[in-house]
């Protein structure tokens, strides 16, 4: 399967210069972040996809949009992807605002606060990437499957910290990673 970290957020922007959080709910892309998805999409164009999964925070959402406009295929929005809960960033939006920007997908599924509501543990982070990663483990499809998720996610899943906009081919059968390091 191939793993995308979401492109360049206002969170990111502003953390990375200071390493404070900034404070921003849910944030948006920034301009290198929309060319970071548009580069994404570049280099998945010739690339056979047959479903994308996408986390329902509002800079997946949109670093997904360029690759949906060229790979019609079956979205999954899928909270179980989303990030690790420990900044403001991590507080996500009500379904039906999500489903206000972004028509096209459904958001029906998911509860009310799909999110996260406090810190969320480590432990949490990398039990909800080893499910991930069996659920994908046994699909059919796994290797024509595109995620676009988050940095701790990914990392949790893969032992890989992704910079904004990377794509890294992965193989759900793999073994889960030991001994992380969870610093950015």
């Amino acid at each position: 399967m191939f793993l995308l970290r979401h492109g360049q957020s206002y969170f990111n922007l502003h953390f990375n210069e200071t390493r404070v959080d900034p404070g921003i709910e849910d944030p948006t892309l920034t301009p290198l972040g929309a060319e970071q998805a548009a580069a994404a999409a570049m280099a998945l164009a010739d690339t056979e996809l047959t479903r994308i999964i996408i986390s329902p925070y509002t800079r997946a959402l949109q670093t997904a949009e360029p690759i949906l406009a060229t790979h019609k295929v079956p979205v999954d929005i899928m909270h179980e992807v989303r990030e690790r809960a420990a900044f403001v960033c991590d507080i996500g939006r009500a379904p039906d605002l999500l489903a206000a920007q972004f028509p096209h997908h459904d958001f029906a599924h998911l509860p009310s606060q799909w999110w996260h509501g406090g810190i969320e543990t480590l432990e949490d982070t990398v039990a909800r990437a080893n499910a991930f990663r069996a659920l994908m483990a046994a699909r059919d499809d796994s290797a024509t499957t595109l995620l676009v998720s988050h940095w701790a996610f990914i990392l949790a899943l893969t032992g890989v910290p992704l910079t904004n906009g990377e794509i890294l081919e992965y193989d759900p059968r793999s073994e889960a990673p030991e001994d992380l390091v969870w610093s950015a």
